[in-house]
């Protein structure tokens, strides 16, 4: 294939940090967008750069949260040397981040070559954007019934039985089009999290899951990456960083007074758009 332009390699990092966060599928719009550039979707260097460039929306995420990171590993070092450190909410937190980010791992690495293979299709994409898009919609319904009834939890209120969940939820979103972060809010939403503290939840437990995803694809597919260029690659990966910092503090802000609907009718609207240019043949699957 041919080398990656540095335009690409902006445009696809500008896609990455817009979409790595909002519960619209990163995945889903990297493989339409490296689809319009006439990137082999399939093709393993193109499928590591996917997964590469996502480092630079963690490198966000730890620069956006440092404060709390640094909290939440503190109070769980804490916790492993005392009796008193166990008391400390954030020690259960931190254990709830840990243990819902291990499903993800185990069901990447045994499904990988499904996930970077059969599922790298639009038609994949089109049908996890709509169908997934049920389950938002639900989510956000329960929610609503919980708060109305006095159900009402945040981040000192969360339980390792809650990371747990969300972490098997989490496992949805190998599929592209699902959505990392609109699977593990909805899951949040459904055990009656509020929103905001779900949205950071979402957040924490992306960290080790893009980090292990990038390394492994980096290490794994060294040679067919500098096919892509190395320039690319670095290109990419701070514009992702730059435009994922923005996205993160937007998020916050609007899930703190809003709802996730509008982003389902997005996703609605972007899957049967994908669906008709399918059917007619504008575009092909891979």
């Amino acid at each position: 294939m041919t080398t990656l332009t540095y335009l690409d390699a902006i445009i696809l990092g500008i896609v990455e940090g817009l979409t790595e966060f909002l519960p619209v599928s990163s995945t889903g719009h990297l493989t339409v967008t490296e689809k319009l550039l006439g990137l082999p979707v399939d093709a393993p260097a193109v499928t590591a750069y996917t997964a590469i460039i996502q480092l630079g929306a963690i490198a966000a995420t730890f620069l956006y949260f440092a404060k709390k990171i640094a909290r939440l590993f503190m109070a769980w070092v804490r916790g492993l040397t005392g009796d008193e450190g166990r008391k400390n909410p954030d020690y259960t937190l931190a254990w709830a981040v840990i243990v819902g980010s291990l499903p993800v791992g185990v069901v990447g690495f045994a499904l990988k070559d499904v996930i970077e293979g059969p599922l790298r299709s639009l038609w994949v994409v089109a049908a996890a954007l709509l169908l997934w898009s049920g389950v938002m919609w639900f989510a956000e319904h329960r929610h609503d019934q919980l708060e109305r009834a006095g159900v009402h939890r945040g981040e000192h209120d969360l339980t390792v039985r809650d990371g747990l969940v969300i972490g098997l939820v989490q496992c949805f979103s190998l599929i592209p089009g699902v959505s990392r972060s609109g699977a593990t809010i909805s899951a949040g939403l459904l055990r009656g999290i509020d929103r905001v503290t779900a949205t950071e939840l979402s957040f924490f437990m992306a960290i080790p899951a893009l980090t292990a995803a990038g390394v492994f694809q980096a290490v794994q597919q060294r040679e067919d990456l500098v096919v892509l260029g190395a320039g690319q690659m670095a290109v990419g990966i701070v514009v992702a960083f730059v435009v994922a910092y923005a996205s993160i503090a937007w998020l916050l802000r609007f899930v703190a007074t809003n709802s996730l609907r509008p982003f389902v009718w997005y996703r609605v609207g972007l899957g049967i758009l994908m669906v008709g240019l399918l059917v007619t043949g504008t575009v092909s699957a891979t």
